[in-house]
């Protein structure tokens, strides 16, 4: 559906202008096209997960086929084969412990709602992993070797945790109409780890450590506003810890938990920025993940003496690491420059895919700006040539995430074709401290884009951007940013270009997973029926008479998080009103698995900003 309106003329450059140093910005660069769009073809591999019992036997994620599909990787023999193959693609998937089978979750077309599907490690007929549970939204998956398995589901009816003994039907282990999921299962099957928000704030979990017949061995909860999370029970047998994350300074830092010995050990480690952290396999140590101002490090912490011992990793930002029964330690790396790639500690890249490597991009700026809340940190990717330049803001989603140094496909697009990308770590970021993170509770959106509107001012005020030609864009939560932002600023962007946005908040919560629900109630402080004023001021439909900018909406018909209708609401809205848009729907649901699906869209919105920003 397209609705006419009044855009602006394409701009008509004489050749004494062409001899300006900046006619090259207002023409646009010669592009390469078929560079950026290898960037996206280019075939990718994730960090392969591994079998507990059979650590040979290994599955990982890739896209060779153009499609995102789960794989299984036989390190013994080198076989690699491809285990799933469906239209829309496969994300969520692994080996169970044994390495005898392999776990993927079936929805239909993207819509997150389904059930657990399993099929031999060697290959064979795909079987329903789990006999006599209907289909739901997944919320956590815990395999033990015996066979037992706690599976987490979501439907209208709340959150349920789900116990399986092969042989047997599934029991009802816990429920709950608040958010749930599973934290883990110990290794020798005795615990089961729940993180649960019965007191009301699926944003700051508690944690409860129950027996597989459904008794309550402890309790973890350090109060309102502070949330304890599992990261998984110790790889060895008999061993009751559990490693938990949790914020009682402040941010998110580590302690081992023993709910049988009723012990708690806090893990103080001398390093800025947010701690994560898995198990090494002898239970001895752990793998500490580091991040710091959007760029990360690993360490090993020695549990018996507290020693902390860095890994030599490369400046930038890893995706995901796992320590071998070697010790070595297997990572995703990238920067924003270069391409993600599987390494070891053994100096020797674990898992190349097949086919060209993507090609490179440039380096990311960091950018510090003087905020409301606090210094802002930017990152900012610049084009060949001097500025002013057509500038893309691209706002992130979560909004419990943050932009750092890492590969983009999409950002390298936009500077290939002449514009700067400008991405900022707003209030409600991770990766800079619980209170950054948690300051846009009860004013939703409306935070965010005061931040956004001071990188915005610093990018005009240095050079950096054109106020002429500024493009607010982002995907799921940035793409409700956009529009908010074109509504509540609408003299501050010449163009919008939004991903699967909430646009209507009342209709999306209506229409959005359980789940999603218990997080809106945590973030405005109640429903929209018990707090409708703020949902209200955090709607951009509220503002979309003010809207002045051209806008283009890209829509999946199987969202369960933004889903259709409340964007439908938006658009006819904008209709009725005369205002500019256009609108990109595509079969799937919260983004697309498929890269020339991707690749499409990413052409979509380049083309509508550059065809509004007279660069066509």
């Amino acid at each position: 559906m397209n609705m006419p309106g009044t855009f602006r003329a394409v701009v008509h450059i004489s050749a004494r202008q062409a001899e300006h140093p900046r006619a090259w910005a207002i023409l646009g660069p010669m592009v390469d096209d078929e560079r950026w769009k290898a960037r996206f073809r280019a075939a990718r591999v994730s960090l392969p997960g591994w079998a507990k019992d059979a650590p040979h036997r290994s599955t990982y994620r890739s896209n060779v086929t153009g499609t995102w599909e789960i794989y299984a990787w036989d390190r013994a023999t080198g076989e690699r084969r491809q285990v799933t193959d469906r239209p829309n693609g496969t994300w969520m998937g692994g080996v169970d412990p044994t390495g005898e089978w392999i776990w993927w979750f079936a929805d239909t077309d993207g819509d997150e709602f389904g059930v657990w599907m399993r099929q031999p490690f060697g290959g064979g007929p795909d079987e329903t992993a789990i006999p006599g549970l209907e289909p739901a939204y997944p919320s956590g998956l815990a395999r033990g070797s015996s066979g037992l398995t706690v599976v987490g589901r979501s439907t209208d009816d709340g959150h349920t945790l789900h116990l399986y003994r092969p042989g047997s039907a599934p029991e009802v282990l816990y429920h709950h109409t608040e958010d749930a999921h599973v934290g883990g299962l110990s290794r020798d099957e005795t615990l089961i780890a729940i993180g649960h928000s019965e007191h009301g704030d699926s944003r700051h979990m508690a944690l409860r450590v129950v027996r597989p017949d459904g008794s309550t061995v402890a309790d973890l909860w350090d109060g309102e506003g502070k949330g304890v999370y599992s990261a998984g029970f110790s790889p060895v047998a008999a061993d009751s810890r559990l490693l938990v994350g949790h914020e009682r300074r402040g941010r998110p830092e580590l302690l081992i938990w023993d709910p049988v010995a009723g012990t708690e050990t806090e893990l103080r480690v001398d390093l800025p920025g947010e701690i994560d952290a898995d198990w090494y396999p002898d239970g001895s140590a752990l793998l500490l993940s580091h991040s710091h101002e959007a760029r990360d490090e690993l360490y090993r912490y020695d549990l018996a003496d507290g020693s902390l011992h860095r890994i030599d990793t490369p400046r930038g930002v890893i995706g995901g690491a796992t320590a071998r029964p070697d010790g070595t330690v297997e990572f995703a790396w990238t920067s924003a420059a270069e391409p993600p790639v599987i390494k070891s500690t053994a100096g020797t890249v674990v898992l190349t895919p097949e086919g060209p490597p993507a090609p490179p991009s440039v380096p990311v700026e960091d950018a510090w700006v003087p905020g409301p809340g606090g210094r802002i940190h930017a990152l900012v990717s610049r084009p060949e040539g001097t500025g002013p330049y057509p500038t893309v803001f691209d706002i992130h989603g979560g909004p419990t995430a943050q932009d750092d140094d890492s590969f983009s496909p999409a950002a390298a697009a936009w500077v290939d074709h002449g514009f700067a990308v400008v991405r900022v770590n707003y209030r409600g970021s991770t990766g800079y401290g619980s209170a950054w993170r948690d300051a846009i509770e009860h004013r939703v959106g409306l935070t965010e884009l005061e931040d956004i509107k001071a990188v915005r001012d610093w990018a005009v005020s240095s050079g950096l951007a054109d106020p002429d030609r500024l493009v607010l864009a982002g995907a799921s939560w940035g793409g409700f940013l956009t529009l908010l932002g074109l509504g509540t600023q609408p003299g501050d962007w010449t163009v919008g270009v939004a991903g699967v946005p909430v646009a209507d908040y009342f209709a999306a919560y209506e229409d959005e997973m359980e789940g999603l629900k218990a997080f809106d109630r945590a973030l405005f402080g109640g429903s929209p029926e018990e707090v409708p004023d703020r949902y209200r001021q955090s709607s951009p439909l509220t503002y979309v008479e003010q809207v002045q900018a051209p806008v283009l909406i890209l829509a999946g018909e199987n969202d369960p998080r933004c889903p259709i209708r409340q964007i439908d609401n938006y658009l006819a809205r904008l209709a009725e009103l005369g205002k500019p848009y256009e609108v990109y729907r595509y079969d799937a649901g919260h983004g697309s698995l498929v890269v020339e699906e991707r690749l499409r869209q990413m052409e979509a919105e380049m083309t509508f900003a550059r065809k509004h920003l007279g660069l066509l």
